[in-house]
């Protein structure tokens, strides 16, 4: 096991041309302090950066103010990586805990730096958040999770490449054309054996680049307030349902895989809500996009002046909610 701590990850991808190069986790060391920047924690956050910056996007489109998206998003990351880790920690506790050491045992659930963050908790969380931060700040959710599901995915393109820099979340072995080497060395002469996995983390990756890609053409085409939202979890779900499969790294209970089944159900669940939003609009039921909610009309008779002119904040007013129903 010691021996093990000087040994550096090579990767390789032979049927994409790709020869074996190292693949260190950190980035680089702070001095003689000891505190090493993992390439992880770089990329989750140049995710999240990413993710904000499409939000703040978005939120033009909407009419939602950007302040409204900065304290969304705030708490949202804050929330979201504390149900991630928590989600992870939970079906792997036994790799967290330190026998008759409490203190480590902390320590090792709070070192995210080290790998060991689950999307799903994250998902999660942040989606209580916005629901409550919608009530809190009298949105329609529907709005902002239209807003949010792309800027997840778009994090989510990003963030998988953390797990490649920590040769982790892969595949069982395969002789695909996209297959992923991994081998190790001492001294970069002499290597162990390599062996060939399905690099499940790109399959994810490009799988959320074409969903996000869609959902870029097609956002301004959405019929009903939630649509973009659903879309999303048809399409994550079904990809991830199928990808989690082929892991060698998925959390159990029994014999199933807790992944999977979560996708599974997120899938079914994002067609059938897709289906009857359907339905629902051309039955007239469901509220089309750009027009009035009952209450949003109220507010912006509030706001008009004696001579009947619109306030400067109405062109920020479709965000709010109302009465009426979204999907």
């Amino acid at each position: 096991m010691i021996a093990d701590t000087f040994a550096q990850n090579y990767v390789s991808f032979p049927g994409l041309g790709i020869g074996r190069f190292k693949l260190d986790p950190v980035a680089f060391r702070i001095g003689n302090t000891g505190i090493e920047i993992r390439w992880y924690g770089i990329i989750i956050c140049i995710g999240m950066i990413l993710a904000f910056w499409y939000a703040s996007t978005r939120a033009k489109t909407e009419k939602v103010k950007f302040d409204d998206i900065l304290d969304m998003t705030l708490f949202s990351l804050i929330f979201g990586i504390i149900g991630a880790r928590l989600y992870y920690v939970i079906f792997r506790f036994d790799e967290f805990r330190e026998p008759g050491n409490i203190g480590r045992t902390l320590y090792n659930i709070v070192a995210i730096w080290n790998g060991g963050l689950a999307i799903y908790g994250a998902v999660i969380a942040g989606l209580i958040t916005i629901l409550i931060f919608a009530k809190i700040k009298r949105m329609r959710p529907s709005v902002l999770l239209d807003i949010a599901a792309p800027s997840v995915m778009l994090g989510q393109i990003v963030g998988r490449w953390g797990n490649f820099t920590n040769s982790e979340a892969h595949g069982g072995e395969t002789t695909s054309f996209l297959r992923m080497g991994l081998s190790k060395s001492y001294d970069g002469v002499t290597f162990s054996s390599e062996t060939f996995y399905h690099p499940t983390f790109l399959y994810e990756s490009l799988w959320n680049l074409v969903g996000f890609i869609l959902i870029a053409v097609f956002y301004k085409k959405k019929k009903y307030h939630g649509q973009v939202f659903l879309f999303y979890m048809t399409w994550y779900g079904l990809g991830r349902m199928l990808i989690e499969g082929l892991r060698t790294d998925s959390l159990y209970v029994g014999p199933l895989r807790v992944s999977q089944v979560l996708a599974g159900i997120i899938f079914v669940a994002g067609l059938a809500l897709l289906i009857l939003g359907q339905v629902r609009l051309k039955k007239g039921s469901a509220e089309p996009v750009g027009a009035y909610m009952s209450g949003d009309a109220e507010d912006v008779d509030d706001d008009e002046d004696e001579n009947g002119e619109e306030s400067e904040d109405d062109d920020e007013r479709d965000g709010e909610s109302g009465d009426g129903e979204d999907y």
